[in-house]
C-alpha cells in the first residue's frame, strides 16, 4: 500500500483460517479516510469469498483503535452512506469477527466494533460518539445496532449525551466481552480466541452466527435455517466431532 502523510492504508493479512484487517494510521489515531471505506469493503468481499477463512479480526496500530472518520472530509461523496454500508457489511460478514480495542474508539469506529461479533479491550480503552456535538445525525444502521445490542437507555447515553465510557463501563453495558490489563495480554487473548473459533466446525459455527444475526434483526428465514441445519446434520464434520469426542482428541473439521 502507498504511504500518505497520515500513514498507510489499512492492510489485510491471512494466516490459515484467520484473517486480520489492521488500521495503519497511528499518527492520527487510525482515523479513516474516504478511500479507506472502499478498500475495507473490498477486503470484506475477499474474506467472504474465501471459504477457508473462519475468523476475521479488526485491529489498529499504535496507541488507539480508531478515531472514526476524518471529520475534515465529511460532507462529500456520500461518505455517510458509504460508512454505514461498511459497518453493515462488517456485521454481515461470513466469518466470526473480533474487534481488538485499545486506547480510544471514537465516533463511527465505535459502530464498526459494535458490528463485530466480539469486542476485546485493554484496561485503558475508552469510547465516545460526539455526533450531536458536531451536528451529525447518526445513520440508521448504527442507531439500530446500539439499540438492539446495548438497549435504548445506553444508546441514548452514548448518542445523545455523548457520554464517555471507560473500559469498565463498556464491559458493564455489554459493549466489551473481555478486558485485559495490558496490550500484550489483549493480543494473546485475541489470538487465543481466534485459534479456538477457527478450530470449530464451520458449518455449525458460521451457520449459527448468520441466523443469530437474522433473529436479532427480526429477519429469520426459517426455510434457510432448516436447510442449514440439515446440511450440518448430514456433514462429515458432525461425524468427526462425535468421533473426536469419543476418542478424547481435538477434532479436525473441513467444512463438509
Amino acid at each position: 500500500m502507498s504511504e500518505t502523510p497520515q500513514g498507510k492504508a489499512p492492510e489485510l493479512t491471512v494466516d490459515g483460517h484467520v484473517a486480520v484487517i489492521t488500521l495503519r494510521r497511528p499518527e492520527v489515531a487510525n482515523r479513516l479516510e474516504p478511500e479507506d471505506l472502499d478498500l475495507l469493503r473490498s477486503y470484506l468481499e475477499a474474506v467472504n469469498a474465501d471459504s477457508q477463512i473462519r475468523v476475521l479480526r479488526l485491529e489498529g496500530q499504535g496507541r488507539h483503535f480508531c478515531s472514526g472518520f476524518n471529520i475534515g472530509r465529511l460532507g462529500g461523496a456520500d461518505v455517510g452512506a458509504r460508512f454505514e454500508a461498511l459497518a453493515n457489511a462488517l456485521e454481515q460478514a461470513r466469518p466470526v469477527t473480533i474487534a481488538v480495542l485499545h486506547g480510544g474508539a471514537y465516533g463511527g469506529a465505535t459502530d464498526l466494533a459494535l458490528a463485530c461479533d466480539f469486542r476485546f479491550g485493554a484496561a485503558a480503552t475508552e469510547m465516545s460518539v460526539p455526533a450531536a456535538r458536531l451536528g451529525l445525525l447518526f445513520y440508521r444502521g448504527g442507531m439500530e445496532r446500539y439499540v438492539t445490542r446495548l438497549g435504548l437507555a445506553t444508546a441514548k447515553r452514548i448518542l445523545l449525551m455523548a457520554d464517555k465510557f471507560d473500559a469498565t463501563a463498556m464491559l458493564a453495558c455489554g459493549y466489551l466481552d473481555r478486558i485485559e490489563d495490558s496490550p500484550e495480554a489483549l493480543r494473546a487473548l485475541a489470538e487465543r480466541w481466534s485459534a479456538e473459533l477457527a478450530g470449530m466446525a464451520p458449518l455449525a459455527l458460521l451457520g449459527m452466527k448468520k441466523h443469530l444475526n437474522h433473529i436479532a434483526r427480526g429477519e429469520l428465514d426459517t426455510a434457510e435455517l432448516a436447510r442449514d441445519i440439515a446440511a450440518a446434520d448430514a456433514s462429515d464434520d458432525l461425524r468427526e466431532g462425535a468421533l473426536a469426542w469419543r476418542e478424547k482428541r481435538a477434532p479436525r473439521f473441513n467444512g463438509r
